[in-house]
């Protein structure tokens, strides 16, 4: 796959959710992980521009982020990312995000711990799109942990959470399986067409849908292979109309 195509899978720009006066390093604060990243995952380097800052979340893995609300509240992720923060705006960063869309359910609480702007997950575009769009199209790791939480808490209003419609990957899959379960190794191919296969069943549901936004970090490596299989715009923070146009990244 072309690299610049797995990174840069819009076809349209999508609302800022950075201020442009912002412009500066971006920080992400990462999972502690050992799954392969190829090129697109927001975990690689290759994917940005040199001179962003990336730092592992010691200790807080994949399964410490992709749960139910009440999990990922009650667990080890929200005090390591709020130090985490602290500490990627001491070193000077414009703007924060991480490598996990599941942590969109903590975006107040970070947000109110750092002056910068944070945006821990593509689910904040969601809003945006919901003003253009009557629907829009969610891909997810856990369809089953996803709850209307999380989109709430990434500023869906309460009478447009029935909007977004949700797909995830087979749990059984080598997607699934390979990420949740922190494998060091993965068959990627496979892992692409589990992704291809979740968002043909989403098209399949709802075949009006013109967008669908990549919750999961882990995907866009496969972006422009579900453009292909849908039709669809598909979004995600790292692509260079949503994030980069905003940071002079």
């Amino acid at each position: 796959m072309d690299k610049e195509a797995s990174i840069n899978a819009s076809i349209a720009p999508a609302p800022p959710v950075f201020p442009p006066e912002q412009a500066g390093r971006l920080g992400i604060l990462m999972l502690d992980t050992r799954f392969p990243r190829p090129p697109g995952d927001v975990g690689n380097p290759a994917t940005w521009k040199p001179g962003t800052l990336m730092r592992v979340v010691a200790g807080v893995g994949p399964g410490d982020a992709v749960r139910t609300a009440a999990g990922l509240r009650a667990g080890p992720a929200l005090p390591a990312f709020l130090a985490a923060a602290r500490g990627m705006e001491a070193d000077g960063v414009a703007a924060i995000t991480t490598s996990c869309g599941f942590l969109a359910l903590l975006q107040a609480d970070l947000q109110t711990s750092v002056s910068v702007p944070v945006v821990t997950s593509s689910l904040l575009l969601l809003n945006g799109l919901l003003a253009q769009e009557a629907q829009v199209g969610v891909l997810t790791v856990s369809a089953e942990r996803l709850g209307p939480e999380f989109l709430a808490c990434a500023g869906v209003p309460a009478g447009r959470i029935g909007d977004v419609i949700v797909q995830g990957v087979a749990a059984e899959s080598e997607f699934v399986q390979g990420i949740l379960g922190n494998r060091a190794e993965m068959d990627m191919a496979q892992a692409g067409q589990d992704v291809v296969a979740a968002a043909v069943a989403l098209k399949s549901r709802a075949p009006h849908l013109r967008t669908v936004v990549l919750e999961c970090t882990n995907m866009p490596p496969y972006s422009e292979a579900i453009r292909a299989a849908t039709g669809w715009r598909v979004l995600w923070l790292g692509d260079s109309t949503v994030l980069r146009g905003h940071l002079a990244l």
